[in-house]
């Protein structure tokens, strides 16, 4: 199989220290570090004498086994779980739900996920887990509602489905009707060109959806389907029986929370002391906690504190510590961590050797170092997320014959596309207008200072005569450019199509596109490549012909 590497360009500075150690004050924020094989050893260790501190093993087990079934999960899942019982350590990441698996970046995490666990298990000589962490809690309908797919006709089409009428509570709890299912399915299967597997995956995600509430519940069954083999653990953050296994660290998160804030503004400090921009927001008076307000349609609703209470930003809610506490105990599932708490609720639920992170989780990941340490417990392992472009076989022959490199693509498309354009132009249309604009240019000039000689008010007429006539010369000149490159449209149409199947919309294709492009053409076929595709503990990206 033909594979390259390629270096991705990345917008956040402390990633990149972290991971090419470029910055040695840098590891202070982390402590371990992905590349090196003996903090894969460290960590496990610590793992070992750590365990009391945990939720019980034998209860998450029953919970992931109620989960997964649900899901549809293959044996191997199963098999995966009982091993977490037994005290299996497990490489974790996750990702919000989205329609269809959202965009392929969430592929993508999934298959670093079991490739970073795959690593592990052969270095420790015992099994690591796999675990996909789906934030269902998350209440960002926007980023949830929607798949990118090329249609039959060479366009990028958004697919979506609008919030449905109530409060803005989390994807998991926001119902989604057969209809709108229905609806769905119908626009992909007239947005996506006919195929020999078309049908069957149509069919299978029919049945899916049949059995799915929300978003969140079909964003399992397909993850299920993909890597279930692979044993891909699943788990759905607002899962109202992983809730309650979660009580008694929601507890503490409350009791603790003046403590842990300070430990969060001290790391933000450390980070900005470091010349680095903080990724997320760390407030002063935030609890870093949502709570389900009932009294408003479930919105999930961000606490802050002021005067000894938690309380909503409009101060329409209000609870004192004792209430709180008293809700984390009795209804657990009213409450729902933020991106700071959430890393402190991961490491208790389960033994995290190692947790998968994006670019920007990575950097926002640097402000929970000192939470992790008030509650006297250790960040794991952070790994890079590996990243991945596809490259069909009829992109990468078009690639070939306007021997355009990925580089190329990527960095300077409209240049190479331009330059490809005009070296087809034998008859040099652009320079025979721009010598006769020039030879005109000199010859009225002459002109213009006779008719100055005559009367000077005549410059400003003849300068604008001069101006209207270079203008229609230019106008022509575009014109006949215009002519001769339609000529080149079947070109020009696949050379478009290479810029839409490797960067739509201007962006890297894992951020935009959707796998049911993928699925639709090649079966299961093109998952197998990504996953025998290089793997990197310290990430990377890499090219994947298919």
């Amino acid at each position: 199989m033909r594979k390259e590497s390629y270096s991705l360009p990345s917008a956040q500075p402390l990633t990149e220290a972290y991971i090419h150690r470029e910055d040695e004050r840098v590891a202070a924020l982390y402590g371990y570090h992905a590349g090196a094989e003996e903090d894969w050893e460290r960590r496990l260790k610590h793992l070992d004498q750590s365990g009391s501190k945990r939720a019980d093993a034998h209860e998450l087990a029953r919970v992931l086994r109620a989960y997964n079934e649900a899901a549809h999960a293959a044996p191997e899942v199963f098999a995966s779980i009982s091993a977490i019982a037994n005290g299996a350590p497990v490489v974790i990441g996750g990702q919000q739900a989205g329609l269809w698996t959202g965009p392929l970046l969430v592929i993508h995490k999934a298959v670093s996920i079991i490739g970073a666990a795959k690593s592990a298990t052969e270095q420790l000589g015992q099994e690591v887990v796999p675990v996909f962490w789906i934030a269902g809690e998350d209440h960002d309908w926007d980023e949830a509602n929607h798949a990118y797919v090329v249609t039959a006709e060479q366009e990028l089409r958004k697919l979506s489905v609008a919030r449905p009428e109530g409060g803005r509570t989390s994807v998991s709890r926001t119902a989604i009707n057969e209809e709108k299912w229905s609806q769905l399915l119908e626009e992909l299967e007239q947005a996506l060109p006919s195929s020999e597997f078309k049908p069957v995956m149509l069919d299978e995600l029919r049945q899916m959806s049949q059995r799915a509430k929300s978003l969140s519940d079909l964003f399992a069954m397909i993850l299920s389907h993909l890597f279930g083999k692979y044993g891909l653990v699943l788990l759905d953050a607002d899962d109202a029986d992983m809730r309650r296994l979660e009580a008694p660290m929601f507890k503490e998160i409350i009791e603790r929370n003046d403590e842990l804030e300070k430990a969060y503004l001290s790391s933000a400090g450390q980070v900005k002391e470091l010349g680095y921009a903080l990724q997320a927001d760390v407030a002063p008076g935030s609890a870093n906690l949502f709570i389900f307000n009932e009294a408003n349609g479930q919105e999930r609703t961000l606490l802050h504190k002021k005067e000894g209470v938690f309380q909503d930003r409009k101060g329409q809610l209000s609870l004192t510590l004792a209430e709180l506490l008293t809700i984390a105990e009795e209804q657990p599932e009213q409450l729902s961590n933020n991106v700071l708490t959430r890393p402190l609720m991961q490491d208790y639920l389960f033994p995290v050797l190692a947790t998968v992170l994006g670019h920007g989780e990575i950097a926002y990941w640097a402000l929970t170092a000192g939470a992790f340490r008030t509650l006297g417990m250790e960040m794991p392992i952070i790994v890079p997320r590996m990243s991945y472009s596809l490259i069909e076989g009829t992109v990468a022959k078009h690639m070939d014959k306007y021997e355009l490199s990925f580089d190329d693509v990527m960095s300077r498309f409209e240049e190479r596309k331009g330059q490809w354009l005009k070296e087809q132009d034998g008859l040099s249309i652009e320079e025979q207008f721009t010598d006769a604009r020039q030879t005109f240019e000199e010859l009225y000039k002459p002109l213009l200072a006779l008719a100055t000689g005559v009367q000077p008010s005549l410059a400003k007429l003849g300068d604008t005569n001069l101006q209207k006539i270079v203008e229609q010369i230019n106008y022509m000149s575009s014109k006949t450019v215009d002519a001769f490159n339609k000529q080149f449209e079947a070109s020009t149409r696949q050379l478009d199509r290479i810029h839409l199947s490797v960067k739509p919309l201007g962006k890297p294709q894992e951020r935009v596109l959707n796998m049911t492009a993928y699925w639709n053409r090649y079966s299961l076929g093109w998952l197998d490549k990504l996953l025998d595709a290089p793997y990197s503990r310290t990430g990377g990206h890499e090219i994947v012909y298919l």
